[in-house]
């Protein structure tokens, strides 16, 4: 089998792009670590690779909200590429900031309409949250998520709750097989979830 080649997509403000990286060489690929300029200037290096993956942290600054900035970058520039991506069946990976960029972006979304259909905006908290969380996965088309049940991992957002545009969307999405992961608690069976942000 051929190494897959991945781009690790960073700006300014994100992290973990090296990690990021190193987990994706761990694993056998083979990992570039690419400035969003630089696909700016020419969408097409994207296309050389199997995997793009965008990285957390708080890309520049998270002005406006979480991912904004990054994600009209994607949507407005790289929009066309970036379906040719898609189409071609490639992975997409999007970690906590990265995550947030892909939705704002409309990226991982069914259609990009004018305005994504989808967001991540303030937890119901109204605070930072920093802490351990279970995740219960849900029957989805993840490939990243096969044959796991549950995850236990860390969080830090102050933008971590999904918000679609009306619930025939949120319906949609949800037959799509669109939505993967929810918050649960330890000894969550499906349905008896709980919002952590």
């Amino acid at each position: 089998m051929p190494t897959p080649r991945i781009i690790v997509l960073r700006a300014p403000g994100s992290n973990c792009d090296q990690e990021a990286a190193f987990a994706f060489e761990t694993a056998g690929g083979k990992a570039e670590i690419t400035h969003l300029n630089r696909a700016l200037e020419n969408p097409k290096i994207l296309a050389a690779a199997q995997i793009l993956c965008i990285p957390g942290g708080f890309s520049y600054g998270d002005d406006m909200s979480a991912g904004r900035v990054f994600g009209n970058q994607i949507r407005h520039h790289l929009a066309g590429a970036l379906q040719d991506f898609k189409a071609a069946g490639k992975l997409i990976l999007g970690i906590c900031n990265g995550f947030q960029i892909l939705i704002k972006s409309g990226v991982l979304l069914p259609d990009w309409a004018d305005e994504p259909i989808a967001t991540l905006t303030n937890n119901d908290s109204g605070k930072f949250e920093c802490r351990w969380i279970n995740l219960a996965v849900e029957g989805s088309k993840c490939v990243f998520l096969q044959g796991i049940e549950r995850l236990y991992v860390p969080i830090a957002h102050a933008e971590g709750k999904f918000v679609a545009r009306d619930e025939g969307t949120l319906d949609a999405l949800e037959r799509g097989g669109q939505l993967c992961l929810r918050y649960c608690d330890e000894t969550a069976e499906s349905g008896s979830f709980f919002t952590v942000s």
